[in-house]
C-alpha cells in the first residue's frame, strides 16, 4: 500500500526516537501535531519536535488538545489512514479516531493488562517491581484496552530512576514501529486480542502528591525519589520552612528503626573528598537514606560540600505536616 498516509500524534521524549526512525526509513507521515511551547513546558518529559520536522520537511502543527476543533479539522485534512499517538497525555475520544481509516497505533509503558492508567512508569519504581515493559497497541475506547501488536519486557534495578526507564520506554518504540511499518505499508492490520486483566487502573499523579512520607521504610523512600526525579516534578519535603525537592538519594543498609529518632529527623552530614558522595542522611520509618542533590523553590541547587555543611542535624523533614496530620487526627 504504498498510498499509506500516517499521522504523529505527541509531545513526550519516550516517542522521539521512532520518529526519527520511521521518518529516516520513509514513512509516509503528512504531519505532526504536538502541543504549544505554553502548554509543553508545563509537562514533563515535553521536547521539541520543531527540529526534527523541519529535517525532513514535515508540517509541524501546534495544538491545544487532541480531541479541540482545530486538530479534528487538521486531521480531517489528511484524510489519515492510521495515527501514531505516542507519548500523549489525553485519550482520544472517539470522533478524532474515526478520522483514522485504519486506526490509531498508540503505546502503553507497562506489560498490560498489567498496570493500565496513569503514570505506569513511576507507579512501577514505587511499587518495588522488578520487571516492567512497553506494548504497542491499536487504541480503542477502553483505556489501554486495544488489540496487541508487539509488546516488550524489560527488568527493574535499584539504580534505575523514571529517566533510565523511559530511555527503554523511547528504545522499544522505535524497535516496535520499525518492525511494524513494513506490515502496514503491505496492507495489513497486525494485532491480536488484549487480555482483560481484574486490576485497578492506576490513578493519575499530580505534582502535590510527590510529599515525601518518611515514616515508610528507607528502600520506599528512596525508590519514591528515584520515581519522581527528572524530568517530573521531583519529590519533596520541607524543613525550617524550605521546600526542597530531592533530586537524588543513596540507600545504606537499612538496619531497622534507629533509636532515638523521628522519620524525617536529619542525622547528620555525610562527608566525603567526593563531592558526589556528601550529603545527609536522613531517618525513615526504617533504615535511612543519604539525601544527594536537593532543590529550593527559587531553583538553587545544593549538592556536595554546599550540602553536607547545612545545619540540619536534629532537625526534621515533614515536621509540619506530621504535625498537621496529628493535629487533624485529634480534630477528628
Amino acid at each position: 500500500m504504498t498510498s499509506l498516509r500516517c499521522a504523529w500524534v505527541g509531545f513526550h521524549a519516550e516517542g522521539l526516537p521512532a520518529l526519527h526512525a520511521l521518518l529516516g526509513a520513509g514513512a509516509p507521515i503528512r504531519a505532526v501535531l504536538t502541543l504549544t511551547p505554553e502548554l509543553r513546558a508545563k509537562r514533563s518529559g515535553a521536547v521539541d519536535f520543531a527540529p526534527l520536522c523541519a529535517e525532513y520537511a514535515v508540517p509541524l502543527h501546534l495544538i491545544t488538545g487532541i480531541n479541540e476543533p482545530e486538530a479534528f479539522e487538521i486531521l480531517q485534512q489528511i484524510a489519515p489512514d492510521v495515527i501514531f499517538v505516542i507519548g500523549w497525555h489525553q485519550i482520544v475520544r472517539p470522533p478524532v479516531m474515526r478520522l483514522a481509516r485504519i486506526g490509531l497505533v498508540g503505546a502503553h509503558a507497562s506489560y498490560l493488562p498489567h498496570n493500565r492508567g496513569s503514570a505506569p512508569v513511576n507507579w512501577t519504581i514505587m511499587r518495588g517491581e522488578r520487571e516492567s515493559g512497553n506494548k504497542l497497541m491499536w487504541l480503542s475506547e477502553g483505556v489501554d484496552e486495544g488489540d496487541i501488536i508487539a509488546q516488550r519486557r524489560f527488568p527493574i534495578t535499584p539504580y534505575d530512576t523514571c529517566a533510565t526507564l523511559y530511555a527503554r520506554v523511547a528504545q522499544t518504540n522505535r524497535e516496535m514501529l520499525l518492525e511494524l511499518l513494513p506490515r502496514l505499508l503491505a496492507g495489513q492490520r497486525p494485532g491480536r486480542p488484549q487480555e482483560r486483566g481484574t486490576e485497578s487502573v492506576l490513578p493519575r499523579r499530580r505534582p502535590a502528591d510527590g510529599e515525601i512520607a518518611w515514616d515508610a521504610p528507607a528502600h520506599a523512600v528512596c525508590a519514591f525519589v528515584r520515581a519522581l526525579t527528572r524530568p517530573y516534578p521531583g519529590a519533596f519535603s520541607t524543613i525550617d520552612g524550605t521546600r526542597w525537592c530531592v533530586w537524588d538519594a543513596a540507600l545504606p543498609p537499612d538496619l531497622g528503626p534507629i533509636p532515638g529518632t523521628q522519620p524525617g529527623e536529619v542525622l547528620g552530614p555525610v562527608i566525603s573528598p567526593s563531592p558526589s558522595a556528601c550529603g545527609q542522611l536522613v531517618a525513615c520509618g526504617s533504615g535511612a537514606v543519604i539525601l544527594l542533590e536537593l532543590e529550593d523553590e527559587a531553583g538553587t541547587v545544593v549538592h556536595g560540600q554546599r550540602l553536607s555543611e547545612q545545619a540540619w542535624r536534629g532537625k526534621r523533614f515533614g515536621a509540619a505536616a506530621a504535625a498537621a496530620v496529628a493535629a487533624g487526627a485529634r480534630d477528628g
